[in-house]
């Protein structure tokens, strides 16, 4: 059965009208769903009993079930869905003093293999729904009532800009004011830089936050990391992030996890420093995780900090992730790939 998370107001208003029913009583039913947090059509109050009926034999409220739930020794949390399929995704609640940021899936598995990451260990199965997409968000809105999500950030399992139209369905009924009413600016969708995606964005009049996952500042390095760089090379991405703020007028953000021995040396950030300088970006580094089947491990605090202060005198703007979560597997697919692997 369809679930009615799916639906944006003027598609709720459609099938109302269809059945006989006012309109306006889409409205109220995304009030039940979205303000008041309710779990249950038969909870919708201010509804004709009979409409209250087609609701429950025509849809259902909720797509996913929390299978595993874990929390870090600083308050994230993180949570793995089982799909109706048998598949698995995960979502991330991240608290911080005025803000309770959480992490979202847009695939289950990924196909573009970044050597860093565990979402695509397993492969690549299908895009969530945009039903499934919002589900992660009024799970955790209803889950945390003492703790409003205030951001929203494309970042876990799959390529958001590889599920392009479920990703902006979601995130126009998420940013509506009858929905969730979070934000455009507070909402930001992260690529590994699908250059034709980027280009489309820029087009559709939303004021959400890029970033943009770069980790190496040359082909070699990021097609050795990133197998996506072959199809769209480095040059050409900055070419169409150029394109994107001009159009936008808004900042972009690179991502740049830092590996021990690939790209986190001098040489790099001097190299980083060329090819970023004039754009109105920022660079976000983050020590990588250890992972030991790849080898992989962060650089010594040391090196990372020279490497930031070699940006930083070059004037790019620098923030320094701090890692959350690591005691309970929060980075992108561990947990989901610990649960599948039972």
């Amino acid at each position: 059965m369809q679930s009615i998370l799916g639906l944006n107001l003027e598609e709720l208003g459609k099938v109302l009208e269809d059945w006989g029913q006012p309109r306006f009583r889409a409205g109220q039913i995304f009030s039940w769903i979205y303000k008041k947090r309710v779990a249950d059509f038969d909870a919708m109050s201010d509804l004709p009993q009979e409409l209250r009926r087609l609701l429950k034999d025509n849809f259902r409220l909720f797509v996913l079930k929390p299978v595993k739930a874990l929390k870090s020794r600083d308050g994230t949390e993180k949570f793995v869905f089982g799909l109706d399929d048998g598949n698995f995704i995960e979502t991330v609640s991240i608290p911080a003093q005025k803000r309770v940021t959480v992490c979202l899936s847009t695939q289950v598995g990924c196909k573009f293999g970044c050597f860093f990451c565990a979402s695509g260990v397993m492969g690549f199965k299908r895009n969530l729904t945009s039903a499934e997409i919002i589900g992660q968000v009024v799970y955790l809105n209803n889950d945390s009532a003492d703790k409003k999500i205030t951001h929203l950030v494309f970042m876990g399992i799959g390529e958001p800009l590889d599920n392009y139209d479920n990703v902006m369905k979601a995130i126009r009924i998420i940013n509506s004011p009858q929905g969730l009413n979070i934000g455009a600016r507070r909402i930001t969708v992260s690529t590994c830089g699908i250059i034709p995606a980027i280009k489309k964005l820029a087009g559709e009049g939303l004021q959400i936050e890029l970033s943009v996952s770069l980790h190496a500042p040359d082909d070699k390095t990021r097609t050795a990391l990133m197998p996506a760089n072959k199809a769209y090379s480095l040059k050409d991405l900055i070419v169409a992030c150029r394109e994107y703020i001009e159009r936008t007028n808004r900042q972009i953000t690179f991502e740049y996890i830092l590996v021990k021995g690939v790209n986190s040396d001098l040489p790099k950030a001097v190299k980083l420093s060329t090819i970023l300088k004039g754009l109105n970006c920022k660079v976000n580094l983050i020590p990588s995780n250890y992972v030991p089947d790849r080898k992989i491990e962060p650089p010594a605090r040391k090196e990372i900090l020279l490497f930031r202060d070699s940006l930083l005198r070059q004037g790019i703007n620098v923030t320094l992730r701090r890692p959350r979560g690591d005691d309970i597997n929060a980075a992108c697919g561990q947990l989901r790939l610990g649960y599948e692997k039972k």
